[in-house]
């Protein structure tokens, strides 16, 4: 019987750090927003979605997306949150299950990083979900530094999601990452020796 792990946190939470460090130890995770990205390579299915919304505007000088562009048009308002999260999120769930299935054959564990897991209806694909916790003052900071946002830019992204607080209540594992890197290390390590185990 195949164990399939879902990691969600929010933005700016370390959710990354925690897939990078969990394939470091061998374990296989399909990053969604790696499957996002390939989906919006040039020619692939959400670049034409997307193209056909927004027209070529959204578009580098090389016909690829312009990430930072497409981000700002898409954040300017509510409307267009919905209409581009309406337009991409079935092709995007279809593309994930596809993965998710090939996988389920042949693996005997692996794990899912789905940053709006729950707020897009991914629970029941689950057997569990780990969640990278993180306070909301931390990841304010983070964000800023990372994505060198105003304060003012960080918490309108933040304000987009649900928050982490929030979403304590559906995961059965929270990997706590206000603490230092070796910290959150040693908190991954010890989960996934409860999975050996279990």
């Amino acid at each position: 019987m195949t164990k399939i792990i879902g990691i969600t946190g929010g933005i700016a939470s370390g959710k990354s750090t925690v897939s990078s460090y969990l394939r470091e130890l061998g374990q296989i995770v399909i990053d969604a927003d790696g499957v996002v990205h390939d989906l919006q390579k040039k020619g692939g299915a959400l670049y034409q979605v997307l193209v056909g919304w927004l027209g070529t505007e959204i578009l580098q000088a090389d016909g690829e997306l312009d990430r930072p562009k497409l981000a700002q048009l898409i954040f300017s308002s509510k409307e267009k949150q919905e209409k581009s999260a309406k337009l991409q999120n079935r092709i995007i769930r279809e593309e994930l299950a596809g993965r998710r299935d090939a996988l389920a054959a042949k693996e005997p564990i692996f794990f899912m990083d789905i940053p709006l897991l729950l707020e897009l209806d991914y629970q029941d694909w689950f057997d569990e979900i780990w969640l990278v916790y993180v306070d909301e003052d931390k990841q304010l900071e983070r964000l800023m530094k990372r994505n060198h946002y105003s304060l003012d830019e960080a918490a309108k992204r933040l304000a987009a999601q649900m928050p982490l607080q929030n979403k304590k209540k559906f995961a059965q594992v929270i990997i706590d990452n206000n603490g230092s890197l070796k910290e959150t290390l040693q908190q991954l390590q010890l989960q996934l020796k409860h999975l050996a185990d279990g």
